[in-house]
């Protein structure tokens, strides 16, 4: 069973990891590129897969980590709970900073943009590079664990 977890787990966060980092060496930055009337468009299109699919992928490696930090002594069960942590900071980075700002943007109709609309690309992209940190983090310290379990 924990053989099952730890490959589960590890999945997860090697997933979430990966998906954040390649949103922020090659989407991101396409992103900025845009005029903002393109960006809202392409914003929108794609966002429609990954705000689904996620926060459940996100959760469950949570939740795995922290099972398996139960179940685990000495080093590894410090690891598991350390990866539990980053990816509960990603989880709540992601709910109370990204998410918002992505609804705000699927609200944004281009054709409404104006010499005033607030562009929320730079704040979006800090708070997606500190999920992005943490998952990362999150992903080698649950590889750490399960190597020394």
């Amino acid at each position: 069973m924990v053989e099952a977890l730890s490959v589960l787990v590890l999945t997860g966060t090697g997933l979430v990891a990966g998906v954040l980092f390649a949103v922020a060496v090659s989407v991101m930055p396409a992103l900025i590129a845009m005029t903002p009337e393109r960006y809202v468009s392409t914003h929108i299109l794609l966002g429609k897969r990954y705000d689904r699919i996620m926060p459940f992928i996100v959760t469950g490696s949570t939740a795995v980590d922290v099972g398996l930090a139960i179940r685990a002594s000495g080093g590894p069960r410090a690891l598991f709970a350390a990866a539990a942590l980053c990816m509960a900071g990603v989880a709540v980075v992601s709910q109370t900073r990204n998410v918002p700002i992505n609804r705000t943007v699927k609200r944004t109709r281009p054709e409404d943009l104006g010499p005033g609309w607030r562009d929320p690309r730079p704040a979006w992209r800090d708070w997606h590079l500190v999920r992005t940190c943490l998952a990362v983090a999150g992903c080698a310290l649950t590889a750490a664990a399960v190597v020394l379990t």
